[in-house]
């Protein structure tokens, strides 16, 4: 008998991405064999993104497009845009099963069903714990690096944020599980892992007895084999003098920070009721690059939040001057149903939102420009990503600071370490040569 065939397309996050990953173990479990999401397949699955207005329009199209591609399949779509709005995607003609995110681990029953229910979503506030799916056997298709979910879900009530709707409370894995994962991870052939979650800084907080993401990060680097384990995005002030030590005592912690920002105004963010203010902030961006070389620094910033004034948004672009970011994350203020910043009547207005964001992407690619020259002439460990740069041919090895160089070299380097020496920088392209 032919195997059932399966093919994803992904939206949005790193989560997203891992738990794509996932979904897919289950159902090649079940027999499944997945195809690339340009294939016809028997089922497609559509693993959605709701953080922004734009999100949820190119989850509508990847919808279409996976319809038009595989026109008799089984339509799934699953994630966070299934999860807040399941009747808005239900309605959807090209939907035939609509899976919230604390009903993914179902999918494979689903699956196996007549369809008697088209919607399948769970009330995420009231979500289990964790189980943690068996790590490949084999080094993951197509990754270099390997992703890890630690925890999911939120506690904090941001003012701007529908994740906590999409992804319900923080939820953490048992650490254990968590190591008997990364060793096979590992063992599989990956020398780096990327920690992941919604809010990856509480982290054991809701475990008994109570653990830590410093407790965590201190056992991965004791992994035989594990080069880095690099942390995905971490708000400041989870920065605790344990977290800060580890972080920045280990060589196996890649020297990679992504601290969301969202606004360089103290009066804006505590509009945005975020737990931090510039003070904290500066205070663990200062002590994180006095103790670690070259750090790459990322953060996320929201332009045009309601009652951003130019003087805030001045504020924020001084603030991005002064610290030594290597890139940022920019975002049009987009207003979410359901949450608080939704209802605010001092709404700025698109064209002045436009206006600051081309600003502050402009200054972003200045002070990336800035950090990549300042290693040309130097000597760079990198992991050997699996795609080559489409346009040169170029192998691309990514740094522990996050520096994507293009150097040429032999495919039988793919997954492995190598050492660049950066040669020159060359506008957005940062080019090297085996050393």
């Amino acid at each position: 008998m032919t195997p059932r065939t399966v093919a994803f397309a992904t939206l949005g996050c790193r989560l997203n991405q891992v738990d794509t990953q996932q979904l897919q173990t289950m159902l090649e479990g079940r027999g499944f064999r997945t195809v690339p999401v340009d294939e016809v397949a028997d089922v497609v699955v559509v693993n959605t993104c709701t953080v922004t207005a734009r999100a949820e329009f190119s989850d509508r199209q990847a919808i279409r497009r996976a319809a038009r591609v595989s026109p008799h399949a089984r339509l799934v779509v699953t994630g966070c845009w299934a999860q807040t709005s399941p009747g808005e995607v239900a309605r959807l003609g090209e939907v035939d099963l609509v899976v919230g995110n604390a009903d993914k681990h179902r999918l494979p029953e689903l699956l196996d069903g007549l369809f008697a229910a088209r919607v399948h979503v769970s009330d995420i506030a009231s979500a289990p714990r964790l189980d943690a799916l068996p790590a490949p056997t084999a080094r993951i298709a197509g990754r270099s690096r390997a992703f890890l979910k630690v925890q999911d879900g939120c506690q904090h009530r941001c003012a701007f944020c529908i994740v906590p709707l999409a992804r319900g409370p923080s939820r953490s894995l048992d650490a254990g599980v968590l190591l008997d994962h990364a060793r096979r991870l590992v063992a599989s052939g990956h020398p780096e892992i990327v920690l992941t979650g919604v809010d990856l800084g509480h982290y054991g907080s809701d475990q008994v007895p109570r653990t830590s993401l410093a407790a965590l990060l201190r056992a991965l680097t004791e992994i035989p084999g594990l080069h880095w384990v690099r942390l995905s995005s971490i708000l400041p002030a989870y920065f605790t003098p344990e977290l800060l030590e580890v972080v920045t005592a280990s060589s196996r912690v890649a020297p990679h920070f992504h601290l969301p920002l969202q606004s360089g105004s103290d009066r804006i963010l505590r509009r945005m009721r975020r737990p931090y203010d510039t003070r904290l902030y500066r205070k663990v961006v200062d002590r994180l690059a006095a103790a670690v070389r070259a750090p790459g620094l990322g953060a996320d910033v929201i332009v045009g939040f309601p009652g951003e004034t130019e003087a805030d948004f001045e504020q924020t672009q001084a603030l991005v001057r002064e610290l030594p970011f290597s890139y940022l994350h920019v975002f049009p203020y987009s207003s979410r149903r359901g949450t608080e910043a939704a209802r605010a009547v001092d709404t700025v207005d698109r064209r002045t939102i436009a206006g600051r964001s081309g600003a502050l992407r402009d200054l972003a690619r200045r002070r990336n420009l800035e950090f990549r020259r300042r290693l040309a002439g130097g000597v760079e460990e990198v992991l050997v990503l699996e795609t080559r740069d489409r346009e040169s041919g170029r192998l691309v090895g990514l740094t522990g600071n996050y520096v994507e160089i293009q150097f040429d070299g032999a495919d039988a380097l793919v997954g492995a370490l190598a050492r660049v020496r950066v040669t020159r920088v060359e506008g957005d392209r940062t080019i090297g040569e085996l050393a």
